[in-house]
């Protein structure tokens, strides 16, 4: 029974650290892309993004309890709720990527849609202005080194999920 309540030593606080500071890295390569390299992320892309803006929080709370030394069971449960996301987070990476390859069926709700001329049909230029199509999920924005930007995502998740899931299953 003492195991379970042991704390936890200073592995699993630097295990946390490297966890968040890779999803703080992956989260803000996307943000990044998008606020200074003009990408307009798709649906699916939005969506990959909710692992991490969950997860980093939960890694930090980790970390922080590394830090105090809490009982071990409370740092390798937040580490182990890391590791989920971040497995979840590689899913939602090969679900887009599939899409992208035209391997199955996006969201419906994913599609791009053409936007009118300006001046034509009802409404002024200005309220065309204010409509926002974000691109379709079936279209990567870009490749690199063969795969798209979901496809490096699940090399992320994969990695800080396989980090953070040994650490939450390493006793001290």
């Amino acid at each position: 029974m003492t195991a379970i309540t042991a704390p936890t030593g200073r592995s699993h606080l630097l295990l946390a650290l490297l966890v968040t500071a890779g999803m703080i890295l992956a989260v803000g390569t996307a943000l990044g892309f998008q606020y200074i390299g003009g990408y307009i992320p798709c649906k699916l892309c939005l969506e990959q993004r909710m692992p991490y803006y969950v997860g980093i929080p939960v890694m930090l709370l980790a970390a922080l309890s590394a830090a105090l030394r809490l009982p071990g069971a409370v740092t390798r449960g937040l580490l182990l709720v890391g590791g989920l996301l971040m497995l979840y987070g590689a899913y939602l990476g090969v679900y887009h990527s599939g899409v992208e390859w035209g391997w199955w069926a996006g969201p419906t709700d994913c599609q791009a849609v053409d936007l009118p001329a300006a001046g034509s049909g009802s409404g002024g230029i200005l309220d065309q202005i204010d409509k926002v199509i974000p691109p379709s999920c079936t279209v990567a924005a870009g490749r690199f080194l063969g795969l798209s930007f979901a496809g490096w995502n699940v090399i992320a998740s994969v990695v800080t999920a396989a980090i953070a899931l040994t650490a939450a299953f390493r006793r001290q």
